[in-house]
Parts: structure tokens; sequence; C-alpha cells
């Protein structure tokens, strides 16, 4: 039950780069939280983008010379380990980057990409009128791949 959150100034991506981008960072999300990508999983993981107005966008108490964005993830605590957490950093920021039309390896544009794992404690995230914790995603993660496998098996 991933949640993430894009800001970005407004005019900075064109709508079908927003598009690319929010399917990019669903599909890292559950890659590197060990979901299966799924249409279940996917319904399951939202992402909200934020637009400000470029004239709010300030970079060291000054008006940003270029786009800046934040990438903000929620999941719940214990999804995602140090090693996880770095490999969707540095994913988010080169889909972002990518979105952009800016190069990946360029150091100047890597600084203006922010990626921020907030981890909800476990028991403390509801949906569909229940609490829900990471053993019982862990557990339909499982039989979502067993029914998988057994489908290809057939």
């Amino acid at each position: 039950m991933p949640l993430l959150e894009v800001t970005l100034p407004e005019g900075s991506l064109a709508p079908e780069a927003v598009d690319r981008l929010a399917d990019g960072l669903t599909g890292a999300l559950l890659k590197w939280e060990g979901a299966p990508d799924t249409e279940f999983f996917r319904s399951i993981a939202w992402l909200d983008v934020h637009w400000i107005p470029a004239a709010n966008a300030y970079q060291g108490g000054r008006p940003a010379a270029r786009p800046r964005f934040r990438v903000e993830v929620t999941v719940p605590e214990g999804a995602l380990d140090t090693e996880r957490k770095a490999g969707l950093v540095e994913e988010a920021t080169r889909l972002v980057l990518e979105a952009a039309g800016e190069d990946p390896a360029d150091p100047e544009a890597l600084m203006r990409v922010w990626v921020i794992c907030h981890e909800v404690k476990d028991g403390g995230w509801g949906g569909a009128g229940r609490v829900w914790t990471l053993r019982d995603l862990a557990a339909i993660a499982r039989q979502t791949r067993e029914q998988e496998a057994a489908a290809t098996t057939a």
C-alpha cells in the first residue's frame, strides 16, 4: 500500500512525461518493495502529483533558476531496508530526470531531485476499513506469486 507524492514546478514536465513518470515510479516502488507488479498491487499504489507555481519555487532563498523535484515515498515500516531504499532513490532520480529531458549523469541535475522515504509504523496504515500490517501485505504478495506460478505451469 505505498503512496508516492511528486512535487514539481508548473510547466516543468509535459503531460505525457508525467504519465510515463507515474508509471515508472509505481513500477520501481513495487520492485524495490518486493511486491508483484500486478493490477492488484498497482491499484493500491497511489501517486499524487503536486504542481507548484514556478514563481513559488525557491532555492537558497532565491527564485530557483532550474526546476527542482521532490519525490516522497510512504511505505509500511520494514518494507524497504537500506539497500532497497538506495536502489529506489537511484531509480526514482533517474526516472525524474529522464522525464524532464535531463541527463541523469549530470551532477547539477542530480542535486535538484530529492527522494524522501517515510515509513508508517507497522499497524498504523488503514485502508478498506481495516488496519493492514506488513505481514498482511507479504501474505497477499506470496499468494499472488503462487497463483502466477501455478498459472504458468498449467
